[in-house]
């Protein structure tokens, strides 16, 4: 017989499903993906941080979960909220079900909820804290617990790398200043031939300049990035030095560097299908995104940023570029796994950005 289990939200409301995943019982914002395949790098992308997930498409573990496919060696989000879960995949490169590897890393979760109305709700009131219980009894204790609980702000130490190490390639060399990066930034900088050392968010300009690279990202992330101001510091030490591109987090903390200011979103955007705006050619291409916060167009009016790409469905800022510097940033994922790919062209852009700047065109093109 299948074990009941709720899920309770600070407003008061609950749901009553089954039990998923572990036993180990946890709290967190709880937020919703709209992507309709790519759950096994959903699960590990360490933006998740402290969040619960709730999958608007209606059956997740379908096709299975591999080894290769993670994004991070450890997921380290605090819940999954499906409408049906699959118990028996199908696929020839499946070694285990979303249930086992929910139990493996301590994950607990919850099927046969009606993910729609939680969605809605999520639209209309913003993101809520959650929490699950497998005894109704406790619902209401858990409710008012909800309302007063401070959930963790420290999102970025807990998930970025404790010392430095390198992924090697053959051409140039970059650093990847990890605030909880996805592992296909690295396949990516790999793939095209690039030296990529990761290295902890807390890193210095002094550090990272001693080593000498051809270019800097700062990757994705999860959190506040006006919470991370080690960095912001850090990049105002490196813009101008080298080449720079910065994802998601990234984005948000070149901006910030740059004099402009973050806030939060009221639901985010998470998802595989969210169109984004080139403003210079005017394509629109399809993005995988995964965030909360976005940055302040009014705060951009006396920086030397220039918005490059906007996001179609709410107009908020998904680009930025430097004036002057070598420097340009998006907010969603151009490494994207496991899709769309639209928007990998980026890392070619920025390849041949590291290039003309270490044969000096790019001061000669300016």
């Amino acid at each position: 017989m299948l074990q009941k289990r709720y899920l309770v939200l600070e407003d008061g409301s609950y749901y009553e499903g089954y039990a998923l995943g572990s036993n180990k019982l946890t709290k967190g914002e709880i937020v919703f993906n709209t992507a309709m395949t790519g759950y096994q790098e959903t699960i590990s992308d360490p933006s998740y941080t402290g969040q619960i997930i709730t999958f608007t498409y209606p059956l997740i573990g379908n096709y299975g979960i591999n080894r290769d496919d993670f994004e991070s060696l450890i997921p380290t989000l605090n819940g999954v909220v499906v409408k049906e879960a699959c118990d028996y995949p199908s696929h020839f490169r499946k070694q285990k079900t979303l249930n086992d590897v929910l139990i493996e890393y301590e994950i607990p979760g919850i099927s046969g909820v009606d993910t729609r109305s939680i969605t809605r709700k999520i639209r209309n009131y913003g993101v809520l804290k959650a929490t699950f219980t497998d005894n109704k009894e406790d619902i209401q204790r858990l409710t008012e617990d909800l309302k007063v609980i401070e959930l963790p702000r420290d999102e970025v130490k807990a998930v970025s790398t404790k010392t430095p190490y390198v992924s090697t390639g053959y051409d140039l060399s970059v650093v990847l200043v990890d605030f909880g990066k996805k592992q296909n930034i690295v396949r990516e900088l790999n793939s095209r031939g690039c030296n990529v050392i990761v290295v902890p968010y807390n890193t210095t300009a002094e550090e990272i300049i001693r080593m000498s690279p051809d270019g800097i990202m700062l990757s994705n992330g999860p959190g506040n990035p006006e919470e991370i101001e080690v960095a912001i510091e850090m990049l105002k030490g490196i813009l101008g030095k080298m080449p720079f591109f910065g994802i998601c987090l990234g984005h948000q903390i070149f901006a910030l560097s740059q004099g402009a200011s973050a806030f939060k979103m009221k639901f985010g955007h998470r998802g595989a299908n969210h169109p984004v705006k080139d403003l210079k050619s005017g394509k629109v291409a399809l993005t995988s995104q995964n965030h909360g916060y976005a940055i302040d167009k009014d705060s951009l009016v006396n920086t030397e940023l220039e918005i490059t790409h906007i996001a179609i469905n709410d107009g908020t800022i998904e680009g930025l570029k430097h004036k002057s510097l070598p420097a340009f940033s998006v907010q969603y994922h151009p490494e994207a796994a496991p899709g769309p790919t639209d928007s990998n062209y980026l890392f070619d852009e920025f390849i041949e950005m590291m290039h003309h700047f270490k044969t000096k065109e790019f001061l000669t093109n300016a």
